[in-house]
């Protein structure tokens, strides 16, 4: 039987934990009762998991986390089905590991997060990132995808290519770029709070 996890403030190992039930499970509830959003779930824990073990940080990151002086909570807004969200939330975790003044808590968009304040182009994309101070004001917000993923995919996208093929794409973009502009991105959004 699956934990419920809609609504809840996840830490990162609850999120991990989420991605194994729903693998262990295949008569899920929507959505993952649909082949597809299935597949993609173990497709995404693959990769999730080949980030936390083959990615790496930048010393500049390294550098800019280890100036912090006061505590910040990230918020990520994500879902286990999401492609973007296995290329990036890895690197947001372990950015988020190099501080104790970090605390990260992870929200399912489709299950009462806050996502309808932090709409791109009025849509629910994902993942997003929100950093808020102590007294919980927003600092800065990240996402969907890294700024030069997102020029690639607005080029795709007027091409009209199939789903398959912007799926092909985007994923030899993040291989490719191996974290280094969410890094980069997230680095200068700190540098300027």
């Amino acid at each position: 039987m699956m934990i419920n996890f809609a609504g809840k403030k996840m830490k990162f190992s609850e999120y991990q934990k989420l991605f194994t039930q729903i693998i262990s499970n295949p008569t899920n509830e929507a959505p993952y009762n649909d082949h597809s959003y299935f597949e993609y779930t173990k497709l995404n824990n693959s990769r999730l998991n080949r980030w936390l073990k083959k990615g790496e940080l930048s010393e500049e990151i390294k550098i800019i986390i280890s100036e912090m002086k006061t505590p910040q909570k990230w918020i990520l807004i994500s879902e286990p089905w999401c492609g973007d969200a296995a290329h990036s939330v890895p690197f947001i975790f372990m950015i988020s590991e190099l501080s104790e003044h970090i605390s990260l808590e992870i929200q399912l968009r489709d299950s009462y997060s806050e996502i309808d304040s932090y709409l791109t182009k009025g849509g629910k994309s994902i993942p997003k990132l929100i950093i808020r101070n102590e007294k919980n004001e927003d600092l800065a917000v990240w996402g969907p995808r890294p700024e030069k993923c997102i020029v690639l995919f607005e080029e795709i996208r007027e091409k009209q290519l199939t789903f398959e093929e912007q799926k092909i794409i985007l994923q030899n973009w993040y291989n490719e770029d191996k974290g280094i502009m969410i890094q980069e991105e997230i680095g200068e959004l700190l540098k300027s709070i």
